[in-house]
């Protein structure tokens, strides 16, 4: 239970480890007394970065300060109950002086064991055709995501990362190199998941190959860019695209532009303010989508079509594009710069933890993200 309680005092980014570390969806605030003052959710902080909040913003500025509880005098069966109509998975347990005494889970009292699996998506495609141009040299005889981050293939990683998530059916996406890809994943057996290659004869752009995915599908596509490394908890995009029910849902990062000179505001011929050394913030494309089959049918047979252009469609049409802010850790292998910090970061997660003997996810996401984070 500790580890999912936190101070009325704390910012936002205390809550994210909270919720990580708690494993239970949810940090819980209380005062110095110990009594409950409110929750918040993976939601609550995604809401919160949409609007425009920061990380190290008062986490009493998006806490739930009113909600859903049950007291230490009521029965099992009561609290599952209360939990099952909410709808919740969790939520505090208090004492009759309203002091936090537990946290609830329902698979615990159910004995419902948490499979980690995004059920909801059908299957996952990773666009691996690129040529890699600004990593060369290194990629003039190996395909940019076979490069080792961590001791480990980028590709390879995004493949555990999504088997991780329950997803059983990967596509990727091959063009230059494709053969030394292909030879390195298999069938995916090694991995529990079927894999299939899309060869493209032709470039298709960013997103053309999902026109090759030949079988129906029966709910959302992830998709993510083959030289991205994150941290990110598909679930956490699934449970958000399903609450949503757009066309796709893009995942975003949080990018500041500081601009190093005082900025002057002008009317006319004369100057009417100046703020110095201002910022701007942008949320910007992670590469990293939740697609619905309705969108994947919109991308054209076999011809040049990037995800811009589906984007821009689905925006201009119902239900729309839902923006996805990430706040876990993600960096884009496109050059020797990210190449070396994300190898840093890497060496951080094993200076930290040890060697493992495992692929350890859970372990390797909460130490990036709080690498992120410090």
């Amino acid at each position: 239970m500790e580890k999912c309680l936190i101070n009325e005092s704390v910012d936002i980014r205390e809550a994210i480890r909270a919720i990580e570390a708690g494993q239970k969806g949810i940090a819980v605030i209380t005062n110095a007394n110990g009594c409950l003052q409110g929750v918040v959710t993976d939601g609550d902080v995604r809401r919160a970065l949409l609007s425009g909040l920061k990380l190290k913003d008062p986490v009493t500025l998006i806490m739930n300060r009113k909600p859903t509880k049950a007291e230490s005098s009521m029965s099992q069966s009561s609290i599952i109950e209360l939990l099952q109509q909410s709808g919740l998975e969790s939520f505090p347990l208090v004492d009759a002086n309203n002091i936090v005494v537990d946290v609830i889970l329902l698979a615990d009292l159910t004995k419902e064991k948490d499979t980690g699996k995004a059920e909801g998506f059908s299957s996952a495609l990773i666009m691996a055709g690129g040529e890699g141009r600004r990593l060369l040299p290194l990629t003039e005889n190996l395909p940019k995501p076979l490069v080792e981050v961590g001791g480990m293939p980028l590709i390879e990683r995004q493949v555990r990362r999504v088997a991780s998530a329950g997803v059983n059916r990967i596509y990727i996406a091959v063009n230059y190199l494709a053969e030394m890809i292909e030879l390195h994943l298999g069938n995916g057996s090694h991995y529990g998941v079927e894999i299939h290659y899309l060869r493209e004869q032709k470039k298709l752009g960013t997103a053309g190959a999902m026109s090759l995915i030949e079988e129906s599908l029966d709910g959302p596509l992830l998709l993510m860019n083959g030289d991205v490394f994150t941290s990110i908890d598909f679930r956490n995009l699934l449970d958000f695209h399903s609450i949503h029910n757009p066309l796709m849902t893009v995942a975003a990062i949080d990018y500041h532009v500081e601009i190093p000179y005082g900025v002057i505001k002008t009317k006319g011929s004369f100057a009417v303010g100046l703020e110095e050394k201002p910022s701007q913030q942008f949320l910007c494309n992670a590469g990293i989508y939740a697609i619905s089959p309705d969108a994947v049918n919109q991308v054209p047979k076999n011809q040049s079509y990037n995800m811009t252009d589906l984007i821009e469609l689905s925006i201009s049409q119902e239900p729309g594009v839902a923006v996805f802010p990430v706040h876990e850790y993600w960096s884009d292998i496109g050059t020797h710069a990210e190449l070396d910090k994300a190898r840093t970061e890497l060496k951080f997660v094993k200076d930290t933890l040890g060697e493992l003997k495992e692929f350890d996810e859970s372990a390797v996401n909460l130490v990036l993200n709080h690498r992120r984070a410090a």
